[in-house]
């Protein structure tokens, strides 16, 4: 990190869009996908404050809330991988915050580009920082630029729970019924046993 960060440092958007998104979070998810979601926004924003990168906290926010909706049993999709499901709803749900066709777009995107093996930060920051937060917190990719302050009081308020069992089903059935998917991708690819040597739950 370039400069340091702190918990108390980190911006918790406080708007209409992104209480409800995590209220939709908090209705859909279980306790570990719910925490899980929290840590990806937490993460992401020490990453960005520490690195210098600017980035729209309540976009971001409201993606990582909504980012594995598409994972609950109420809006998992059969046709399409849970990514895009969840940008979908995420889409229908921004509409209804009010959120111009353009922001509800990026919303959709930032989500969907979560799954990718990389988002480009100049192309996309939200999408950048979203991808990769959400690959520290569930395979435990680049913990060590997680600050020890940061990652202390960021575990032991919203704590692991069961996130490495219960997100190493959630993606192994996605794989199998979606072949074709990034989820199957990261199957094939041993994402299980990384999931379980994540260093977040040493």
């Amino acid at each position: 990190m370039l400069v340091p960060v702190r918990y108390d440092d980190l911006v918790i958007p406080d708007t209409p869009a992104a209480r409800g998104a995590l209220e939709v979070a908090a209705q859909y998810h279980t306790p570990s996908l719910l925490n899980h979601s929290l840590r990806a926004y937490l993460w992401a924003a020490a990453y960005a404050q520490g690195n210098g990168i600017a980035f729209d906290a309540e976009l971001l926010y409201v993606s990582a809330m909504l980012h594995d909706i598409g994972l609950a049993a109420e809006f998992d999709s059969h046709t399409v991988p849970y990514e895009e499901a969840g940008g979908h709803v995420a889409w229908a749900f921004c509409a209804g915050a009010g959120w111009s066709p353009e922001r509800r777009a990026r919303a959709c995107e930032v989500i969907i580009r979560h799954m990718w093996e990389e988002v480009p930060l100049e192309e996309d920051p939200e999408g950048h920082l979203l991808e990769l937060s959400t690959g520290m917190d569930i395979s435990g990719r680049r913990t060590d630029e997680i600050p020890a302050e940061v990652r202390r009081e960021v575990l032991e308020r919203h704590p692991r729970l069961e996130i490495a069992k219960e997100f190493s089903v959630c993606i192994a059935d996605q794989g199998a019924r979606k072949p074709s998917s990034f989820a199957a991708r990261f199957v094939r690819g041993g994402i299980v046993d990384r999931i379980v040597r994540n260093p977040l739950d040493a």
